[in-house]
């Protein structure tokens, strides 16, 4: 059975957004972010990055990251 990939980490997320875990971490818990979501369960943060919505808000399929052509988002 072919499983698919059901969850992007945060350092897989911000590394490939060029971005810091911090953000994507803050962006998720304030529903910014529009690829996964945040849960606090007591005290602790929980995170779900969709690699269907994660691919499509950068604007790239999961062939093209894994192929080694990514786009460079840092700003900086």
């Amino acid at each position: 059975m072919n499983q698919k990939k059901r969850n992007i980490s945060v350092k897989e997320a911000a590394k490939i957004m060029g971005k810091s875990e911090q953000f994507v971490r803050i962006g998720l818990q304030k529903g910014i972010l529009p690829f996964g979501v945040a849960v606090k369960l007591s005290s602790i943060w929980t995170y779900h990055i969709s690699p269907k919505l994660f691919y499509e808000y950068i604007g790239q399929s999961s062939c093209d990251l894994l192929s080694g052509k990514t786009l460079s988002y840092r700003t900086e």
